[in-house]
């Protein structure tokens, strides 16, 4: 067998989640600081935009959350995480990003990722479950459906931002009229409309 020196217990860091015997416990205690994002009674944390601050989260755990169609995490200069939920039988709708690359990851859920260079010919196609990650670089069509019967709960990161700091749509119709409304420049959307890049 191969000897691994135990690595714990590091130093005291107030940056980081406190663990016991180098397992996760059900509810992650963090150390009393201000660094930290406040935390309801029952182990919650307030799903809020903490970028560009040092940040430090469980984030399976909020993504489970998290139950808005869209919610900005974390917001900064180059890349930006955000929380999503699908409603079974919903998608997020077919787009393409022409200047941002993506990485979405499954915490809940199956679905269908489709992709492809032409919106009418998305012909990659790949079933999706928890612990998938799902790679869609920039100029790529693609939608993902929730097949599941369960809300399908995904953390998106975009590089480079993507949506306004502090994005929070509660619904998929809210996040389709505010492209229409105000529009970010980085997004193609077939929901009917167009951004003004589209």
């Amino acid at each position: 067998m191969y000897y691994v020196p135990r690595m714990y217990p590091y130093p005291i860091n107030y940056n980081a989640p406190i663990y016991h015997d180098r397992r996760q416990s059900t509810q992650w205690q963090y150390a009393n600081h201000p660094a930290f994002p406040s935390l309801y009674g029952d182990g919650r944390v307030a799903l809020t935009d903490y970028g560009p601050r040092p940040f430090v989260i469980n984030i399976n755990e909020a993504t489970k959350q998290n139950n808005t169609f869209r919610t900005a995490l974390w917001t900064g200069s180059q890349f930006q995480v955000t929380l999503m939920s699908i409603d079974v039988g919903e998608d997020i709708g077919l787009e393409m990003h022409p200047d941002v690359d993506q990485f979405l990851r499954i915490e809940q859920g199956q679905g269908i990722v489709r992709m492809g260079k032409r919106r009418d010919n998305v012909t990659f196609e790949r079933n999706v479950y928890d612990d998938s990650a799902i790679i869609i670089p920039a100029g790529t069509w693609h939608n993902l459906i929730n097949t599941g019967t369960v809300p399908l709960k995904l953390y998106s990161i975009y590089a480079p931002p993507n949506h306004p700091f502090g994005t929070v749509h509660a619904t998929k119709a809210d996040a389709i009229a505010a492209e229409e409304g105000h529009g970010n420049g980085h997004t193609h959307q077939m929901n009917g409309y167009s951004t003004p890049n589209g």
